[in-house]
């Protein structure tokens, strides 16, 4: 038997407990940095499978290595979130989370559960491959400066050092079988926008003794979007949005201040530099100018994604062998954010997509939802494949 068919088989056999996993993941959510009985729960689960993990990397952060024959070969890195949101559940089923505001709305469940079933997988198969896999399960992506910066800084990427690293992350637009992939540029940086613009309040119905701090902000907030549309090379991926808006007055009561929040996302350092530069600038000028002033504070998120093109032309091909051409696709640019992208500013890596859309089940929910879940035929691919990449890539010179 193929060392492929060996792991299709493996997970097969492990199904059960693997869907058992998730169930109790997704009812046990945990928000970012807080993931301390999911930590537990993980540990448990890797000594069970004969590995010896490392806990405490990042505080709750997770690193496990797998060796197959002459370990010492290659190095390469497999990667799982484990963190929840502040979301309310909607969802009526059976392992419905049992911590009220919190919900695994992004599919960090399944993430980690597909990464223990690699560990389930692979670690009675160490004689199949040369090598050793290092298994990652980070804490707070969901919430800068991202677990994975944490993880970096805590050690995670050294002794062994690997030279590639490789995650999923769920993608409900996409159909449960199938998986999808892209080189080169893929998720945007992201940057959270706050500002106050002052003026100075009063009675409505004398705007003449007044500096209106909702008029200025209502010009900032209209001249900001040129920052994109005539200041930005229409080749450069750009958003600027402004999702908050709080001027805390009345019908006849001008407030003093109004505060705004907003994001900026691109795939340039450079231009998302100076872009930062002119927003900060062009705020200020307005406010100066109607008489007010604005207090400006931009916090850098995470960096943009970038799948290096070689390490993810072989997973893609590699994920054909595995799944068949059929049930590979191509992504488009996705500007949202992922601090994933903080590995691939260290080393060669390649994120993929796992389908996990059931429009018959009516399992259609965006993440990020109160609704959102998933077709868990999805998992045989969340730990097949990720499995049959590692081994793949440690197999190439």
């Amino acid at each position: 038997m193929s060392l492929k068919e060996r792991i299709k088989e493996a997970v097969t056999t492990n199904i059960d407990e693997i869907v058992a996993n998730r169930h109790h993941l997704h009812a046990n959510p945990e928000l970012s940095y807080q993931e301390f009985e999911t930590a537990k729960f993980v540990a448990n689960k890797l000594r069970s499978y004969g590995l010896e993990p490392q806990e405490g990397v990042a505080e709750t952060g997770i690193v496990a290595l797998i060796k197959g024959k002459n370990p010492d070969k290659k190095t390469i890195a497999l990667r799982a979130d484990m963190d929840a949101l502040p979301i309310i559940e909607a969802n009526d089923v059976p392992y419905k989370s049992k911590n009220e505001g919190v919900m695994h709305a992004c599919g960090h469940d399944v993430h980690t559960t597909s990464l223990l079933g690699v560990a389930q997988v692979l670690s009675k198969l160490t004689d199949q491959f040369e090598g050793t896999i290092k298994l990652i399960f980070q804490p707070g992506e969901e919430k800068l400066p991202g677990g994975a910066s944490l993880m970096i800084k805590d050690g995670a990427l050294q002794n062994p050092a690997p030279t590639k690293i490789i995650g999923q992350h769920v993608m409900p637009f996409i159909d449960a079988g199938k998986v999808g992939f892209r080189e080169g540029m893929y998720m945007a940086s992201a940057d959270e926008i706050y500002f106050t613009v002052k003026g100075k309040g009063g009675h409505a119905a004398m705007p003449e003794k007044n500096i209106d701090p909702v008029v200025i902000t209502s010009h900032i907030i209209i001249a900001l979007q040129q920052i994109v549309s005539r200041y930005a090379s229409p080749k450069i991926p750009s958003v600027l949005s402004f999702g908050d808006v709080r001027a805390i007055g009345a019908t006849n009561v001008i407030p003093n201040e109004v505060k705004v929040q907003g994001t900026f996302r691109t795939m340039n350092e450079e231009w998302r530099a100076e872009a930062h530069e002119k927003i900060t600038k062009m705020a200020e000028g307005i406010a100066e100018a109607m008489g007010g002033s604005v207090d400006m504070n931009i916090c850098k998120g995470y960096p943009f994604l970038v799948n290096e093109p070689e390490l993810t032309k072989r997973n893609k091909a590699a994920a054909i062998e595995y799944l068949g051409e059929e049930n590979v696709v191509d992504l488009d640019l996705w500007l949202a954010a992922e601090d994933f992208a903080y590995y691939s500013q260290e080393m060669d890596a390649c994120f993929y997509r796992l389908g996990t859309r059931n429009e018959e089940k009516g399992i259609v929910s965006s993440v990020h939802t109160p609704t959102f879940d998933i077709d868990e035929s999805a998992l045989k691919i969340g730990v097949g494949l990720m499995a049959w990449l590692a081994v793949s890539e440690l197999n190439t010179q």
